[in-house]
């Protein structure tokens, strides 16, 4: 009897793992036998039921992607790097539809920053604050090293790597603090419309001189502040790649 009873615990709490497993394998069939608008439906399911997770995030975007939807392919595989910055199928398949798309880098305002980064933005928040670890305590063993052992070159090779040890974890810790506050910040978003034009007021345009500039769908921006109001409805105040500010209807626009 308590055989039984052990057996039938267990199988109650397989059950719900077992069925999501299920619902992905549906999901990903479909996928491969190019029945997308099922895999699309069946993998929006996965995560409302069981939850979010940087895979299943690339795995939507590539679905809408096959559904020639490249601007909410762009929205999820955001979504996905937001989760986990170093899925590389996620980072490569964004880039990839951005291109298609010929929507201009968003990193950043100047080659470099674009470069760095996209460059930090490679490991997670938790994975730079490993490595700022270990560089500190290789430093330590090198302060150590100089100070205590006798062999010059010991001493010297203790001086010289403490010194670009204590520059890399420091690095580092910038490193993960830039990740970790672009991942909690909840501030990025994707234009949805086909295009769309700003205004320098969270209003519509009452003429040429209120028209800030025009984005085309798929662009990223940053939401800087929001205001509503029963006549207008509710505007973001935005932030392009390049600095510029001004106001679009939050309709516009998907939160990543």
């Amino acid at each position: 009897m308590k055989q039984v009873i052990i057996t039938l615990l267990l199988t109650v709490i397989a059950l719900p793992i077992l069925a999501g497993n299920t619902n992905i394998d549906r999901a990903n069939q479909a996928y491969k036998q190019e029945l997308y608008n099922e895999a699309l439906k069946l993998y929006l399911q996965e995560a409302e039921k069981t939850g979010v997770s940087s895979s299943l995030y690339c795995n939507i975007g590539d679905t809408y992607y096959r559904l020639k939807d490249n601007v909410h392919a762009v929205l999820y595989y955001e979504r996905a790097l937001l989760l986990d910055p170093s899925n590389g199928d996620a980072r490569f398949n964004l880039e990839f539809v951005r291109g298609k798309m010929q929507l201009p880098d968003d990193a950043g305002d100047s080659w470099f920053s674009n470069w760095v980064d996209q460059t930090v933005s490679r490991l997670s928040s938790n994975a730079w604050a490993i490595i700022a670890i270990v560089t500190f305590l290789l430093f330590l063993a090198g302060v150590a090293a100089y100070l205590f052992l006798d062999n010059v070159l010991m001493r010297k090779i203790g001086f010289f790597g403490g010194g670009v040890l204590i520059v890399l974890s420091i690095l580092a810790n910038l490193a993960a603090f830039h990740v970790h506050d672009k991942a909690t910040s909840g501030n990025g978003a994707i234009v949805m419309p086909q295009s769309v034009v700003l205004s320098t007021a969270p209003r519509e345009p009452r003429d040429k001189q209120e028209e800030a500039f025009q984005l085309q769908q798929g662009t990223r921006v940053e939401i800087v502040d929001s205001i509503a109001d029963k006549t207008s409805g509710k505007w973001l105040q935005v932030s392009t790649a390049g600095g510029h500010k001004a106001w679009i209807k939050a309709q516009d626009v998907e939160v990543i």
